[in-house]
């Protein structure tokens, strides 16, 4: 594990650090479970009254005063991102150099030199691989993929056929991609499949957690691009298309060709019904169901989905059902007793 003096985070941040003494940070924590040589970041002066520990230094606000030697600074929580890179393991570590003797490769596949390959992994016929891209063990790319330069693939992840993968995407342990896009249609003897002859394109700096599928198409593509981040447990089904830099939050769905735009975040557990359209900027709070097309910059909630702040009203209202029915029960009960009494 790296170590370093705290000035020297100083110095890595561009930033300057204040006080008596320059500990050496061996670890990066958090305020509510702060240890001895760890580096810990507070927005709010409140989270450092509610500190437990003692941690060898803080990231900051310029205005926050304490007697631990501090980093201070205008954004501490986008700087100890920073700096929690500094104390990650290497992916080299976890994925070294070069190719196991396991490993199964088609000799028409095209390999750049550099390309690290672990145990059982198994590349197929005209797939081609970028420079610095590594495979961690088990990972399987189908005939005739284009996977990108310097992306990562942890174990298990699974790359069907005609996929391409740009740079510097990172799937995680089981992704799919690729999969037969869910199709069929009724007849007489049952379902029959339609084939799914198309393929998926994942653009650069995309990140896909464990567990997740995208679907292939069932004719031309289904598209996630460029700076995407889903989420464990999410599905992309077939002809879908994912906006730049939208955010997918676990256990969330997107039903068949729909268009999701540019910079959505989903929250987890939600879903959209087939052939939507999601404008960009649009905010979906988690269990959301979205059942109609959402315009740009909309914020919705609920099953199905509707306008936030009117949501919270009706969520608000349904809570006081119970009152407001034994309320109108009582005004029914006094404007019949008020009836027999004029009678």
């Amino acid at each position: 594990m790296n170590s370093y003096k705290l000035s020297e985070i100083a110095a890595m941040l561009q930033l300057n650090y204040q006080g008596a003494t320059d500990p050496v940070i061996s670890g990066a924590g958090s305020v509510t479970d702060a240890k001895p040589g760890e580096i810990v970041f507070a927005e709010k002066i409140e989270y450092l009254e509610n500190m437990t520990g003692m941690p060898a230094a803080l990231i900051v606000p310029m205005d926050f005063e304490t007697d631990i030697p501090a980093i201070r600074c205008e954004n501490p929580r986008a700087e100890f991102t920073k700096v929690l890179s500094y104390f990650a393991v290497p992916v080299d570590s976890v994925i070294p150099d070069g190719i196991h003797p396991t490993a199964v490769i088609d000799p028409g596949a095209i390999i750049e030199s550099d390309v690290a390959i672990g145990p059982f992994c198994i590349i197929g016929d005209g797939t081609k691989i970028g420079s610095g891209t590594r495979l961690a063990g088990h990972v399987v790319i189908e005939p005739n993929c284009t996977i990108g330069c310097n992306s990562v693939f942890y174990s298990h992840v699974t790359i069907r056929e005609r996929t391409i993968v740009g740079d510097n995407v990172i799937l995680h342990s089981g992704v799919v991609i690729g999969s037969d896009g869910f199709g069929y249609h009724p007849s007489a003897t049952g379902l029959v499949k339609i084939p799914q002859i198309g393929n998926v394109v994942i653009e650069n700096d995309v990140e896909i957690g464990a567990n997740s599928c995208v679907d292939r198409s069932t004719t031309g593509t289904t598209t996630v691009k460029s700076g995407v981040k889903l989420d464990n447990l999410v599905q992309i089904a077939h002809n879908v298309t994912v906006g730049e830099h939208t955010a997918i939050s676990a256990q969330s769905g997107i039903s068949g060709s729909c268009s999701i735009g540019k910079g959505v975040v989903i929250g987890g557990q939600s879903g959209c019904a087939d052939h939507l359209v999601v404008g960009d900027g649009v905010q979906i709070a988690a269990k959301t169901a979205v059942t109609r097309d959402v315009e740009a910059g909309k914020t919705v909630i609920g099953f199905p989905e509707i306008e936030i702040k009117k949501g919270y009203r009706i969520f608000g209202l349904t809570r006081r059902l119970p009152e407001l029915f034994k309320r109108v029960r009582d005004l029914e009960n006094l404007l019949s007793k008020s009836d027999k009494s004029q009678e």
